[in-house]
């Protein structure tokens, strides 16, 4: 079963290549769904994928790649389908 996650990762998380390091692990796991930066200064994130992906990319979020510092995850439940893992525009 497909679980569906949004995510607004808060803290150091733009211009330290946070969005490519989460495309590659999130095809890595094989997690579908998007990252963009938001005006804010964070980074949202759609996630899917089986128990076992979704916990496993939300564990990485909570670190995310060498350069960034995550202050804090917002986890939501949410809906979708999705065929990849891509970038979106900031919003």
């Amino acid at each position: 079963m497909t679980e569906v996650r949004r995510l607004v990762i808060s803290g150091i998380v733009q211009g330290v290549g946070f969005r490519y390091a989460m495309m590659a692990q999130a095809r890595l796991l094989g997690v579908s769904g998007w990252v963009r930066n938001r005006r804010d200064g964070s980074v949202e994130a759609m996630i899917a994928g089986d128990a076992g992906q979704v916990a496993a990319m939300l564990e990485w979020s909570r670190r995310g790649p060498g350069g960034a510092s995550v202050d804090d995850v917002m986890v939501e439940t949410a809906s979708g389908e999705y065929t990849d893992f891509q970038l979106r525009p900031t919003a």
